[in-house]
């Protein structure tokens, strides 16, 4: 069966820093780009980051470029989102997602392109 679990959200306060991880099982981790996207309260779903399967080159949307870090293990079946200097606009629930094929460059702007998500971890960004 199919999954994808999230794990290490959690309240931190402005500035600092989590490491979002994601389990994936059901199928082979290398064939596929993976991504994160991100729900606010009251907001759209936003594409944060997604990271490709084959050459590992990653995408990152223009709120959180130079914050957040994508990456991925194959060989352990993990996907990760290290998250710093957090503010409290990046509150939301974030979605572990897979896109339904690989390729040498992602996009994540389009949630279609996402076959299963996870059901999501809350950040709380707050002093």
């Amino acid at each position: 069966q199919l999954q994808l679990v999230e794990y290490r959200g959690g309240l931190v306060q402005p500035g600092g820093s989590l490491r979002l991880a994601c389990v994936a099982s059901g199928f082979i981790l290398d064939y596929y780009d993976m991504g994160w996207f991100r729900q606010a309260p009251g907001k759209e779903r936003e594409g944060v980051s997604c990271i490709s399967s084959s050459s590992g080159r990653s995408t990152y949307s223009d709120s959180v470029k130079g914050r957040f870090t994508i990456s991925r293990d194959n060989a352990k079946n993990m996907v990760y989102l290290q998250m710093n200097s957090l503010k409290p606009e990046d509150t939301a629930v974030y979605y572990c997602v897979r896109r339904s094929y690989g390729s040498t460059w992602c996009a994540v702007k389009d949630p279609v392109q996402y076959d299963y998500w996870g059901q999501g971890t809350q950040v709380t960004v707050s002093s």
